[in-house]
């Protein structure tokens, strides 16, 4: 099924790739709300959700929150504070060993995957 690019989508991507730091859809509704304040909810979650599908953006599954956004959609990995909620990017060559030894042990042959590593971050460790 073939989605127009319409204006919200439009403004949509573009609120993602302004706001560097994975925000929530509820954080991107809040960007897009203060500059568009006749953007429904509804629509931003369609989009993003619809953006996500079609790899336009990435979206951040964190298991015991909300999914956040990003705007790079080259693979690395990322990282979730445990105790600010912040997710932040992790830039390292994959892990091929661990991706052949999963396919080897599972009998799947992975197309995507995500990795999310937990911990302080350093801004969190200072306080």
């Amino acid at each position: 099924m073939q989605t127009r690019n319409t204006i919200q989508r439009q403004i949509v991507l573009q609120a993602v790739n302004q706001l560097h730091n994975h925000p929530t859809a509820d954080a991107i509704y809040a960007f897009i709300a203060a500059q568009h304040p006749t953007i429904s909810k509804a629509t931003v979650y369609r989009n993003l959700n619809q953006l996500a599908a079609q790899g336009e953006i990435l979206r951040v599954p964190v298991p015991t929150g909300a999914d956040h956004f990003d705007f790079n959609i080259k693979p690395h990995y990322h990282v979730r504070c445990t105790k600010c909620g912040g997710v932040f990017d992790v830039f390292m060559p994959p892990v091929t060993d661990l991706i052949d030894r999963v396919e080897d042990s599972s009998g799947v042959e992975l197309h995507r995957y995500e990795i999310l590593f937990e911990g302080i971050c350093s801004a969190c460790r200072k306080d």
